[in-house]
């Protein structure tokens, strides 16, 4: 076992111990006002609950590596090295131990869990709520390094991003022009397959079966020649010539239904295939 990995568990150890002796005060406290166990005990209940569930989420986040581990060495001297760490992860321990020692000569078997039990509950409030921020705080502040550090590495982080910023631009401008640059070349090389389609699109019954394999056949060419984009945009050149031709019928478009299963080309549900007024 890895000293990175002890030293999660004796922390959330430490945790567990650091609840049950605020669970221990809870239940002292209330049965000196005089409540009864049986009120207690459904109280308990809930507290209990909520308390499991606390540990479960710290115990997430410690085990996914969100801990003190992390801290920066160069803006963290102190409280990174593993002196501190120990202390920090300990010190619920060491404020029960604290707390056993200065009940030395009671006699009493309460009052000397309630002295083990205050003494984790004030030398871990005094450790992670007051000592432990306040001297991350000074680390960042007061030595010179640190706070070099710190700037330097805020800096390179905005600059990375910045980066990343200004590529993910340019890659979409590359790709807008590529697309671009794409469309006009697709204009010549389907022009003339548009009037075909065009022209089929005003077939009658008779030769609609053969209209449908012509119109197959010229949807294959457009996805080998440049995949949905080059069909999407075959099909819309088609509509806009067939309404030049055909200014007072009604389109209807079957080139839909016809590319269907091509590529990537699927047929629209009947909702969508709407007739267009020319």
């Amino acid at each position: 076992m890895t000293k990175h990995r002890t030293l999660k568990l004796i922390h959330l150890a430490s945790t567990a111990w650091f609840i049950l002796c605020i669970g221990y005060i809870m239940v002292f406290t209330l049965r000196q006002v005089g409540f009864q166990w049986w009120i207690i005990f459904s109280l308990s209940g809930h507290s209990a609950l909520l308390a499991f569930m606390l540990v479960s989420l710290y115990s997430f986040a410690l085990f996914r590596g969100v801990g003190r581990s992390q801290k920066i060495e160069a803006e963290h001297p102190l409280t990174s090295t593993n002196y501190y760490i120990t202390f920090y992860v300990a010190a619920p321990f060491l404020g029960g131990l604290a707390g056993w020692v200065g009940m030395i000569g009671v006699s009493a078997i309460k009052q000397v869990l309630l002295g083990i039990a205050l003494g984790t509950l004030v030398t871990t409030f005094l450790s992670w709520v007051i000592v432990d921020p306040v001297t991350g705080l000074l680390e960042m502040v007061l030595p010179p390094s640190s706070r070099k550090h710190r700037r330097n590495r805020l800096a390179k982080a905005k600059t990375d991003r910045i980066k990343r910023h200004k590529g993910r631009e340019l890659l979409l401008a590359d790709l807008l022009a590529k697309e671009e640059s794409d469309r006009h070349g697709w204009q010549e090389v389907l022009k003339p397959e548009a009037e075909k389609l065009a022209e089929l699109l005003a077939t009658n019954r008779t030769d609609f079966k053969q209209a449908e394999r012509e119109a197959a056949g010229i949807g294959v060419k457009a996805w080998q020649i440049g995949g949905l984009d080059c069909m999407r945009q075959l099909r819309d050149m088609t509509i806009d010539l067939y309404k030049k031709k055909h200014q007072d019928s009604m389109i209807i478009d079957y080139i839909s239904t016809w590319w269907d299963g091509i590529g990537s080309w699927r047929s629209p549900s009947l909702q969508e295939m709407t007739n267009l007024q020319g």
